[in-house]
């Protein structure tokens, strides 16, 4: 059983509220690198962060383009209270093919950090870690990094948003 309660997490402070914060419109602009340091696009984004499940999970549905191409995706974000620690599944039309990528992340500080891993054998699999990180309060920013099957790490997607005003 969990150490903390659902509606504990939801009060002030708690990870439930923390991702209730990133509920709203974004824009902004996506960066992609397919090799380290070299960057491959610049293009703007749109998302939406809701709440669902009484606020047990967030779900980012987000579209835009990669070299020219557009682009959707959408990821579930939730804090998993019994195995304290970041859960996310996540599949786009780019990166994932017809896979559903798992990530899980320790409990730490408030940004949501995930792992999770592709690649199909005979080779050896290759790590994506998420950073999802709320600066200030309209503002967003979102990274995968690539991890090399030896440990090595390479900034693969950076998203910075604005959050939207109603017009």
């Amino acid at each position: 059983m969990s150490k903390r309660s659902f509606e504990q997490s939801k009060s002030e402070g708690g990870v439930h509220h923390r991702l209730g914060l990133l509920v709203g419109d974004w824009e902004g602009t996506t960066r992609t690198w397919f090799e380290p340091g070299k960057l491959a696009d610049e293009s703007p984004w749109r998302g939406t962060i809701r709440p669902v499940l009484d606020g047990r999970f967030v779900v980012h549905e987000y579209e835009g383009s990669l070299q020219g191409k557009p682009m959707a995706g959408m990821a579930i974000h939730g804090y998993h209270l019994d195995a304290d620690r970041y859960e996310t599944a996540w599949i786009d039309s780019f990166h994932n093919g017809t896979a559903i990528m798992f990530s899980k992340g320790a409990a730490g500080d408030e940004a949501h950090r995930v792992l999770g891993s592709y690649g199909a054998p005979p080779g050896p699999a290759w790590g994506w870690r998420t950073e999802i990180e709320q600066p200030e309060p309209d503002r967003l920013v979102i990274t995968h990094y690539n991890v090399m099957p030896d440990g090595q790490e390479a900034k693969a997607v950076e998203t910075v948003y604005q959050r939207r005003r109603a017009r």
